[in-house]
């Protein structure tokens, strides 16, 4: 009974979650929607998300495509298929890698700040000394940060996307002797608008759930300096999760045919 009772609980519990995680992004996007819109607020964000996070994107995407570049030339090698080593780079990386390391990058950035501050506002009463001078705590607190998510990952992906195309160019012309020319060519000839534009949707689903795993685990942090601690922990797993799990569901509806 005592086990039933522990299985119970934890269903319950999950339960309860889901249903305010449920309740609390129906809110944040009703007034994302909904006037009045505070443009300043966003466009901080956006340069929060968007700029500041140029550098880490930027570092993991020319890296990733680096190594993709190595490892696919050393592979086709085995069965004399090199010539598909720029094919793999281009479309590993805007279709998977790109939209994924941006939003795991992202998540760990930018899903901690948001936690961490929106928490601190919770536990040291300052978000109900918003309510108190009556602006909503969604309108001014969530719904910019959902809208600059949303607008401002698919940029670094786009980016991201370039940059390690381009770091894959530069291993295979200058290191495996590829030539620059053909290696363009291959890599213009096999990218369809579908690959770009798959990973685009997935980094503005993405740059949500960054977003609102940050405000709703921030929002909901109880308990001084530790909750906020705990709600960071949780708004950089979940969100982490949630990336893998959605790109799972998004590359099975656009490729699986």
């Amino acid at each position: 009974m005592n086990l039933l009772a522990a299985v119970g609980r934890v269903f319950l519990s999950f339960l309860e979650h889901t249903g305010r995680l449920s309740v609390f992004t129906a809110v944040a996007l009703s007034h994302c929607l909904r006037p009045p819109i505070y443009h300043r607020l966003i466009g901080r964000q956006m340069l929060e998300i968007g700029y500041f996070s140029l550098p880490v994107v930027g570092l993991t995407a020319i890296f990733t495509g680096m190594v993709l570049a190595l490892q696919s030339h050393t592979g086709f090698a085995r069965f004399q298929a090199e010539g598909a080593v720029a094919t793999v780079v281009v479309i590993s990386m805007t279709r998977e890698l790109g939209p994924v390391l941006a939003g795991l990058m992202v998540a760990g950035r930018i899903g901690a700040a948001m936690a961490a501050e929106i928490g601190t506002m919770q536990v040291t009463e300052q978000i109900d000394a918003l309510a108190t001078l009556s602006t909503n705590p969604y309108k001014y607190l969530v719904a910019p940060r959902l809208i600059a998510g949303i607008l401002m990952v698919p940029c670094l992906v786009l980016i991201a996307d370039i940059i390690g195309v381009f770091g894959g160019f530069l291993v295979g012309a200058y290191q495996l002797g590829y030539n620059p020319a053909t290696y363009i060519h291959s890599t213009w000839e096999y990218l369809k608008p579908i690959d770009v534009l798959s990973g685009l949707v997935k980094a503005s689903v993405f740059g949500f759930v960054i977003s609102l795993m940050g405000c709703y685990n921030g929002y909901h942090s109880r308990g001084g300096a530790q909750g906020v601690g705990q709600a960071t922990t949780n708004a950089v797993v979940s969100a982490s999760i949630l990336i893998l799990t959605t790109n799972y569901v998004l590359t099975a509806l656009f490729f699986n045919k």
